[in-house]
This record gives structure tokens, sequence and C-alpha cells, in this order.
């Protein structure tokens, strides 16, 4: 990168790679003088279903009858089996019960608007606060270092501000926006 000048407006981009399971979202800058700048968050395919099934539960929360793994799964395309898996994870951190019997299924353990996403989402790909490495040598990297910890708490800010109610909302705004749409 050097003494490059680096293109002013750089390009939003989405991404996503079936291969490792991956959705990026973020900027980057191809200018033409070859720069390449990328900033991306990833979010896991095993998360984003795991926020899928709990929108359908935050759904019928209110309501406190329990979904069947097989009626998530089939309104949001998801695996039955990783759904499974996805849920039990999710039951081990307390955010879902189990209710067994044919009339059976899960259910949020607290109200939608106590579940903030950082709480779901840590339970799910292990996201921790981390604490600085002090051990580089290169001041540089210690430097590097301290900024990606400064973006990292940004983030968790962020996800620790939105509930499941809040994308619950926004999911019915934009459908009811679409819907008006097509009138």
């Amino acid at each position: 990168w050097g003494d490059r000048d680096f293109c002013s407006q750089p390009s939003l981009f989405k991404y996503s790679n079936p291969l490792n399971s991956v959705r990026k979202t973020g900027v980057y800058c191809r200018c033409r003088i070859g720069c390449r700048i990328e900033v991306a968050m990833e979010l896991s395919c095993k998360s984003e279903y795991a926020l899928l099934a709990l929108l359908v539960l935050a759904v019928h929360y209110q309501s406190g009858e329990p979904i069947q793994i097989r009626k998530i799964a089939s309104e949001k395309n998801i695996p039955d089996r990783y759904l499974e898996q996805l849920l039990a994870i999710l039951r081990r951190a307390g955010l879902v019960r189990a209710l067994r019997g044919a009339k059976g299924g899960y259910i949020l353990v607290k109200d939608p608007r106590q579940i903030s996403l950082f709480e779901i989402l840590s339970c799910l790909d292990g996201i921790e606060q981390q604490e600085p490495k002090c051990d580089d040598i290169l001041l540089e990297s210690v430097v590097i270092d301290e900024l990606w910890q400064e973006a990292n708490q940004a983030a968790q800010a962020v996800l620790e501000r939105y509930s499941l109610q809040d994308l619950s909302d926004r999911t019915q705004a934009k459908r009811e926006l679409n819907l008006m749409y097509y009138i």
C-alpha cells in the first residue's frame, strides 16, 4: 500500500461464499492504480440461521405456544438436523426452552426485548472481550491491536444495544412496507 493514493469513494459490497458459509458486508476500494482496501464484518450461516429461528420464536412469544423444529425449519428453509444442533446450543445458553410432548417444541425463556443480539451471537460464535496483546515487540503491532480492540468494542456496543425484539420489529416494518409497495 505504501504511499499510494487511495480512492476517495469506496464502494459497498455484499459477498456470500457458500464454501465457507460466511457472508461479508463492508466497503472496498479498487481504484485505477490497483489499491485494495477491505473492511468487513462476517456473519456465519450458523448465526444467521439461529437469528432466523429466534425471530420465529419471538413472534410467538406472547402467545406462549411452543413452536416445533419442523415448522421453523420449513418456514425459514433451515435443515432440520442443523436447526436441532443450533437450538441445543441456544438451550444450553439459557435463551430457549424445549418442551416435550405432542404439543411440544421450543419457546424463548425471556422476553425478546431482554435478549441482546450480542448475547445470541456470543453463545454461538464465542464472541468475547479480548485483552490487547502486549507481547508484540513491534510498536506498530501494538497500535494495530489497540485499534482492532476499539473496533471490536464498537461492534459489541452496537450488538448490545439491539434486542431480538428490535430485529423482529424491523422485519415487520419492512414486510409492511413491501406489502404497501405491491398493492
